[in-house]
């Protein structure tokens, strides 16, 4: 018999007869580990524990514990489970794409016989049935075309199957149900005892709009039931923050996709959020020395195939537009092509430079409907974008300068979470990556020897820079949980290659500028909905839709001191309403602490005898009475000081 030879983590080579399994190989080194196996991992690839191996390649031993690759295999046997005990449930059952993550797992159903949230429990317990009926999963090897035969009346494994070249497929059975599509399950379906059906939505079959809405059933499965307890608990916290839920409850946005998919409306609530953001936003960076400008969001195709993004980036841009003369527009995927032509626009010197630029520049991508959530996936964004000009030795101190600025907003808005990522090209990739090892090299040591100067800890990452140049991203967690980059610093050598800029040096010849690419707090959409979360809606003062609302005790004899009321606070710029329903009054406190508003501000017979106001600070029970105009300045000053606590509180 033919022999193998495996290389382990480690380093070590053994050689195995070929047909071996991962099983044999651990029950090779310990029992012990032959009865903890659960899979292998053959060249970076997960395999079924007793798979024949019949190659050489790298071995690795997966055992129950609570990695990846463990959870993986755990995850995708309860999605197998899931599909036997659903198709036990409803017999007319179709099946489409399914997936295991770190997050659980999902099967795609179709809506012929609608599973709802109700049913999930009932399904839990069959599943629990068809454990205990079975020990183990049967894997098995069957012809392409008797699976095609088995399927035919299953539009989408039908499709699935079309994509598969192998003449066998390998397919897991438990008892009459037959299914295909994973890499490896558990050997005994027994250890899928932690498991939890979480919930349904609608999933466009492959993510595509034109294609059929599905049923996607979500559930996770863990090793251990304090592990499992954990998650719903984390998952609990995910729901009482998330943006979609939040903003539909405080009215400020809503995603229509019968007007548009990926399209967000803004109340005059989420609106009046967004304002205060870009306001903040563009006073700090013109005092930062930044020339704000507006640039169209159409542009000649031609500029996008010089830039590069044609090449790089046409995926996600939308298609252009014929004009009808030769002309072809299209909508902006990105800014920096813009601020180039300002740059242009005029001869710059030596002594104009750093020429900061910056933009709240709406852009738009092509994003599948599936990928859309909320603010967070959109195909219309508006970015905070900046691009600084600069020669060669001015490069370290714009770099410095730029993420100072970074800070300080950060610090405005409380935001202490978060990390430092040098984001490098991979060498290898030709395709995505500008071809010229100098400028690559060059540039990447400048960023590296900036962060070593400042002082920062930062961690790298190759193959996560732009096609055009290294960067720096700010990386923080979410409420949610999730990595997402929410700064960014970007070198650029091409682009003033490729559009030929040039600034007069004090020796009277033309130089190449450098172009630093910048953004502080991404687009306005994804950093409100981050916002959103972290803040639960409830938002600083100064952030705040509405920062008071006023509630006269009885309309009819308090109405005019409230009013006065209003009045004094927009004098003072603050955002406040009167609340003159014909509600009771403990409704109106309630619905101002509902609604998440920082002050609750109530008058009534004493308040007017004694110029005061009864005040209630949204998340506290009790009210302390203030002079009219110590309210309104002490209103005013947590405005002012965006709403941070005074030191020691």
């Amino acid at each position: 018999m033919s022999e193998i030879k495996l290389t382990f983590p480690d380093g070590t080579v053994k050689e195995f007869d070929q047909g071996t399994t991962t099983l044999d190989v651990a029950k090779s080194i310990s029992t012990s580990l032959g009865k903890n196996a659960i899979a292998g991992k053959l060249n970076d690839t997960l395999i079924d524990v007793e798979r024949p191996i019949k190659q050489d390649g790298k071995i690795e031993i997966i055992t129950g514990k609570d990695d990846e690759d463990s959870l993986k295999v755990l995850r995708n046997t309860a999605s197998l489970v899931f599909s036997a005990a659903a198709k036990n449930f409803k017999t007319d059952l179709h099946f489409g794409e399914k997936q295991a993550n770190d997050d659980g797992f999902y099967v795609d159903t179709d809506d012929k016989e609608q599973i709802t949230v109700d049913e999930l429990d009932s399904i839990a317990e069959s599943m629990n049935k068809v454990i205990k009926k079975n020990d183990k999963v049967e894997r098995t090897l069957m012809d392409k075309d008797e699976l095609v035969k088995m399927f035919k009346d299953d539009p989408y494994k039908s499709s699935l199957l079309g994509a598969i070249d192998s003449v066998q497929v390998p397919v897991y059975k438990l008892d009459d149900f037959i299914d295909f599509g994973y890499d490896a399950v558990l050997p005994n379906i027994k250890n899928l005892k932690h498991f939890k059906l979480l919930s349904v939505a609608g999933a466009y079959w492959q993510g595509k709009s034109s294609n059929p809405m599905l049923q996607r059933i979500y559930g996770t499965a863990f090793f251990k039931q304090e592990d499992l307890d954990a998650d719903m608990k984390r998952r609990a916290e995910i729901k009482e923050r998330d943006h979609r839920t939040i903003g539909r409850e405080l009215d400020l946005f809503f995603v229509d996709p019968e007007v548009g998919a990926g399209l967000p409306y803004w109340m005059p609530n989420g609106a009046t959020i967004r304002r205060v953001i870009e306001r903040y936003i563009i006073d700090k960076e013109v005092a930062w020395g930044y020339q704000h400008v507006y640039t169209p969001i159409l542009m000649n195709l031609n500029t996008y195939k010089t830039s590069g993004h044609w090449d790089h980036y046409r995926e996600d841009m939308f298609p252009p537009m014929d004009m009808g003369d030769g002309e072809m527009l299209e909508l902006r995927p990105m800014n920096c092509p813009s601020h180039i032509q300002i740059y242009k626009h005029h001869t710059r010197s030596y002594r104009e430079l750093p020429v900061r630029i910056a933009e709240l520049g709406m852009m738009h991508r092509y994003e599948k409907s599936g990928a859309l959530s909320g603010l967070q996936r959109v195909r219309e964004m508006t970015l905070n974008d900046g691009h600084t000009f600069v020669a060669l030795d001015q490069i370290q101190e714009e770099f410095k300068r730029t993420l100072q600025l970074m800070v300080e907003v950060y610090k405005d808005f409380d935001i202490t979470d978060y990390s430092f990522r040098l984001s490098y090209r991979d060498p290898a990739n030709t395709e995505k990556y500008f071809d010229d090892d100098e400028m690559w090299n060059r540039s990447q040591s400048m960023l590296k020897a900036a962060m070593d100067d400042l002082g920062l800890d930062y961690y790298e990452a190759e193959g996560e820079a732009a096609f055009y140049g290294p960067k720096l991203d700010v990386q923080t967690k979410t409420a949610l949980g999730n990595d997402e980059t929410l700064s960014t610093i970007q070198l650029d050598f091409m682009q003033p290659e490729k559009f030929k800029l040039t600034y007069v040096g004090s020796d009277g010849e033309e130089h190449r500028p450098v172009m630093i690419h910048r953004g502080i707090v991404s687009t306005m959409e994804r950093f409100i909905a981050y916002l959103i979360e972290i803040y639960k809606g409830a938002f600083p003062t100064w952030l705040a839709p509405t920062q008071v609302r006023i509630i006269p005790v009885n309309k009819k004899f308090h109405q005019n001191y409230a009013e006065n009321l209003l009045a004094e606070l927009r004098k003072k710029n603050i955002r406040a309403t009167i609340d003159d329903r014909d509600e009771k009054m403990g409704y109106k406190i309630r619905d101002a602490q509902t609604m998440k508003i920082p002050y609750t501000a109530v008058v009534g017979d004493d308040e007017m005898a004694d110029a005061t106001v009864s005040v209630r600070k949204y998340g506290e029970e009790n009210s302390e009475t203030e002079y009219v105009g110590m309210f309104v300045d002490s209103v005013k000053a947590d405005v002012n000081n965006y709403s941070r606590k005074a030191e020691g509180k």
